[in-house]
């Protein structure tokens, strides 16, 4: 291993190589093939690099040694800083002079595939008699006085504490571990396990992706072949929408473990045959069986590491990847049924796509067209995030963005809804009222609803689903005291041909006859839309996203960072949908396996065989637009119990068939009139009146911290689709 960890220089391109077979085993199993690469193959590698590189996925040398001269910089300031903490904390000179520190890199940047202007992810490692304490004061006010340092800021209360900055240029995130070592030597290999003895949490969790990145580095057979075929993954990913940890799709780890597994067994292959072999295992992996890159050791150490077998809601996770390095530790457990459903029809329609350009039926800038997300769905629920200034944006942004999955758990719950399909982008909103200073953002979520036998009209009630994410939100902004009083969350279901007045005209790629329906952007704190009900006879696009059937254990829903709130207001106004068409895209049936497909992929499951677990009663939840929790009012309103949804089990959502089917649409676009006006301030309800609400025994707010007193408003969003067969 350098001495410089940063210094290990990314491929940015790479020519036809021949790669002797490899002395060693790698992998928890055999390899499938050990063949070597044919002429053919080199060319084919040499033209993906050529489609790769207008992408921007390589670096230029000139950026890329301005990388390395920064992180140098960093290394000394690092030294220098734990040399004057020694002084200040009297240690012996001849303990100073040796005393060292080191800067190590981690993710994309260490693993060699970082793209054009990506952030690094750095680790500071100091000795014993350093503090945490020290890095966030006297390490921050030696960075503050550096002139090439901006946008420096700490944020020392999160689950893994960083210093963000932008050091000439390049923004650097900075992480602290303490080891209990008296000096820190050049050559510490971080991967050694020894090291976490004794280590607070946060050390460890800090360790953790410099250890995942080394391991993973190591278990490779061909590190060149590796990153070529990473940046290719990745980039794949991304241009289909499904690169992003925080929204259960997989992050940058979790792509480079799935490569590295391919890796193992090919051992061989270059990048070309690996990105084919890629589709090929991850579209026939029997999931929930878990992808590993090693045997799963032990240290004793007592930390908390993913095994089904000990841990019950492990059992739970879908599309388990697991880090090589100890704590093991499950690196998808975001992913739900949904987002898996979504991504593994991507990759069988990767090994379709593949399979035509091993056959030169297709060039490799077919892999990476982008599909268009907007025309997949015929319906979509699109959340908006608003709040006064820039800096509360970016706050209020990230903690909205960072509960999207819980929503996207609950709609795939709900008993008439198939899918949920959020894309990862985030998009600005335009503002409801020009002359206001107003920072919005939305993201889209498609769905598909469930064909359903011998009904005519049903209702498909989303207040519940929308009211506990927008609960759960609110709620720890108000815990974490970040939250500001015009800080809001609203969602609103838009069809198809209504998004151009939404969304920017570059994202809308294919053109479209647009409706002349005006979807109104209410203010946020008005549950009312303003939507038309006409039909859509627009054409369906090919989507991956409609065979949907799903492993036992896909009954579990994904149980894991999943928080049910009690709902807590009633909605004030509803609106009525028609939704004429209530059928998924098309089925693409390609699964186009060429002449490889009948290879047989080793599951990597070293636990006994998982069971799915046993299902829980089911429990009935009654949704409603009226979804109380405030005292009985003289009007008959009573409180309504509603107990939290089990996870895995599809939630009734109050449909029923409608008494008068044949109510004459002028009928229709009157109760619509009706219910759209409800813009009074009653909408809102104050924290204190939540508060009040909490004595009365008609509400269940048990296990809901209390809000604090001073007047905060709860938004209220009812969503009420009727679905005509």
């Amino acid at each position: 291993m350098s001495s410089l960890p940063w210094m290990e220089r990314p491929v940015t391109a790479q020519g036809p190589q021949q790669t002797r077979p490899p002395q060693k085993h790698y992998g928890i199993t055999s390899p499938i093939s050990l063949a070597a690469p044919k002429d053919t193959d080199c060319a084919l590698t040499q033209r993906l690099v050529e489609t790769l590189k207008p992408f921007g996925v390589f670096e230029e040398e000139e950026e890329l040694q301005r990388r390395i001269l920064i992180l140098g910089k960093l290394n000394n300031l690092v030294k220098e800083w734990i040399r004057e903490i020694s002084e200040s904390k009297n240690l012996p000179q001849s303990v100073i002079e040796n005393v060292g520190g080191k800067i190590f890199t981690f993710g994309s940047y260490r693993l060699g595939v970082h793209t054009k202007g990506a952030d690094i992810d750095a680790l500071c490692v100091a000795p014993r008699h350093v503090d945490r304490s020290d890095f966030f004061t006297s390490f921050y006010d030696k960075l503050k006085l550096q002139e090439e340092v901006k946008d420096l800021r700490a944020v020392e209360e999160a689950f893994v504490p960083v210093i963000k900055l932008c050091f000439d240029g390049i923004e650097i995130d900075i992480l602290f571990a303490r080891l209990a070592l008296q000096t820190i030597p050049e050559d510490l290999d971080l991967r050694d396990d020894s090291l976490l003895k004794n280590l607070d949490i946060r050390c460890i969790r800090s360790l953790n992706g410099c250890r995942v990145t080394d391991e993973i580095l190591h278990l490779v057979p061909n590190i060149d072949n590796f990153r070529l075929t990473l940046r290719a993954i990745k980039l794949w990913a991304k241009r289909h929408n499904i690169y992003s940890n925080i929204l259960g799709f997989l992050g940058g780890v979790s792509w480079a473990m799935l490569v590295a597994r391919t890796c193992q067994l090919y051992p061989n292959a270059i990048a070309s045959t690996l990105v084919h072999k890629f589709f090929l295992v991850f579209s026939k992996w029997e999931w929930p069986n878990p992808v590993l890159l090693k045997q799963p050791e032990e240290c004793n150490l007592n930390l908390p590491v993913w095994d089904p077998r000990v841990n019950p809601s492990d059992r739970y996770h879908l599309m388990p990847i697991i880090t090589p390095a100890y704590p093991q530790q499950n690196s998808t457990y975001n992913v739900s049924v949904s987002t898996r459903v979504v991504m593994v029809e991507e990759f069988k329609q990767g090994l379709a796509i593949t399979d035509e350009i091993l056959l030169s039926k297709a060039d490799w800038s077919k892999l990476f067209e982008a599909p268009n997300f907007f025309q997949k769905y015929k319906h979509y629920i699109v959340l908006l995030a608003s709040a006064p200034t820039e800096k509360q944006r970016l706050e209020w942004v990230g903690l909205v963005e960072s509960k999207i999955r819980i929503l996207v758990g609950s709609l795939e719950k709900n008993e008439f809804i198939t899918l949920a399909h959020v894309n990862p982008q985030s998009f600005p909103a335009p503002r409801e009222n020009p002359d206001k200073e107003e920072f919005r953002t939305m993201w889209v979520i498609g769905l598909v609803f469930k064909k359903t036998e011998n009904s005519e009209n049903l209702s498909v009630d989303l207040t519940y689903d929308i009211q506990s994410f927008t609960d759960t939100v609110y709620r720890q902004a108000i815990n974490s005291k970040m939250f500001e009083v015009d800080m809001k969350i609203a969602a609103m279901h838009v069809k198809r041909k209504q998004l151009h007045q939404l969304l920017p005209s570059h994202v809308l790629q294919k053109k479209k006859k647009h409706s002349t329906e005006s979807v109104r952007l209410t203010a946020l704190n008005d549950s009312s839309l303003d939507l038309s009900v006409d039909s859509d006879n627009s054409m369906s696009v090919p989507s991956p996203t409609s065979a949907m059937k799903t492993s036992p254990l896909n009954s579990s829903g994904s149980s894991q960072g999943r928080n049910s709130p009690a709902p807590a207001v009633t909605a004030a106004s509803v609106t009525t949908l028609q939704a004429p068409d209530v059928s998924g895209p098309p089925v693409n049936s390609g699964d186009g396996s060429g002449g490889t497909s009948s290879e047989s992929i080793p599951q990597t499951a070293v636990q006994p065989a998982i069971s799915p677990p046993p299902k829980p009663p089911l429990s009935r939840v009654v949704s409603s637009t009226r979804l109380v929790n405030q005292p009985p009012r003289p009007s008959g309103n009573a409180a309504t119990k509603i107990p939290n949804p089990i996870a895995g089990v599809k939630r009734t959502s109050s449909p029923h068939k409608e008494e008068s089917p044949k109510k004459t649409k002028t009928e229709e676009e009157q109760l619509d009139s009706e219910t759209s006006t409800t813009t009074q301030p009653e909408t809102l309800q104050t924290a204190a009146s939540l508060l009040a609400s909490q004595k009365t025994p008609s509400t269940d707010l048990s296990d809901i911290p209390a809000l604090p007193a001073n007047p905060i408003p709860v938004i209220k969003n009812s969503i009420k689709l009727r679905l005509n067969r």
